[in-house]
């Protein structure tokens, strides 16, 4: 489970910067670029998600503070 957490991540990190690449070469309301935002929240969202079920079902257990 944690490395699905870790692709989702590296998937967010790449629509970023694929949004950026987007943004300096094209408008700002091109296809690319809100494509490139939709899939950024969306995976933001099932990383959440992910976390928040894995914490319930007891796939991985959050650090406690000391």
């Amino acid at each position: 489970m944690k490395l699905v957490a870790i692709f989702l991540l590296a998937c967010i990190l790449l629509s970023l910067f694929w949004g950026l690449g987007g943004l300096m070469r094209a408008d700002a309301g091109s296809p690319r670029l809100i494509r490139s935002l939709t899939l950024r929240v969306g995976l933001s969202i099932g990383l959440f998600m992910l976390l928040i079920l894995g914490a319930l079902f007891g796939w991985w257990r959050p650090h406690q503070a000391h």
